[in-house]
């Protein structure tokens, strides 16, 4: 079973074209500054199967690939790695962030790691550093994360052409989620000042 803290079925902030989203609960790394603190602990989340989870990706017609998010992915390779296969199989993209570089998780030596890593095509890593505080790339926070095309389906040209962008959900009972990548402190103090002269009409 994969622990899920949120999925979202069609975003285009997280990562190239439209993508269905799988946010995974659970995460060691407890980076300074980290906007996704719910993801942290451990076996909170809701619990789906890989045969699941992989029926919701194909109800989705009009997406590009699947992008994993955290929490930490890597903390669930054995799933995610027989999850991404399917998801490649089925002639979608993958793409997956990780608060971990690439050189650490070769260094594990893990079977279920290594097989997760051979169907990724996009790795993102790299913690997020809130000393190297940077913008001006794509989906990515901070200047010592990096962009690892571990095959062919992407290129650096390609992925330069997208720009950080977020996108706002409301739902019918008023709670308020944001995804992508901007200045959320900046954001979120706005939003909530005009919440708040809202409130006030």
């Amino acid at each position: 079973m994969i622990d899920v803290y949120k999925i979202i079925p069609n975003t285009t902030v997280e990562g190239p074209g439209m993508r269905f989203c799988i946010w995974v609960q659970g995460c060691k790394k407890h980076c300074s500054g980290c906007w996704a603190k719910d993801t942290w602990e451990f076996g909170t989340g809701v619990k789906y199967s890989v045969d699941k989870l992989f029926s919701l990706i194909e109800k989705e017609k009009q997406i590009e690939g699947v992008t994993f998010l955290g929490g930490e992915p890597f903390e669930q390779p054995k799933e995610l790695a027989i999850l991404s296969k399917k998801i490649k199989n089925s002639g979608l993209s993958v793409v997956c962030f990780t608060g971990y570089t690439l050189e650490e998780l070769k260094s594990k030596n893990n079977e279920d790691i290594n097989n997760f890593l051979d169907n990724i095509d996009l790795l993102i890593d790299g913690g997020f550093e809130k000393e190297n505080y940077d913008l001006s790339r794509p989906w990515v926070g901070s200047s010592n994360q990096s962009f690892i095309f571990l095959t062919d389906r992407y290129n650096e040209e390609q992925i330069y052409q997208y720009k950080n962008k977020i996108e706002v959900r409301i739902s019918q009972d008023g709670k308020t989620e944001i995804n992508g990548m901007g200045d959320f402190a900046t954001l979120k103090q706005n939003f909530c000042l005009q919440l708040g002269k809202n409130r006030v009409k």
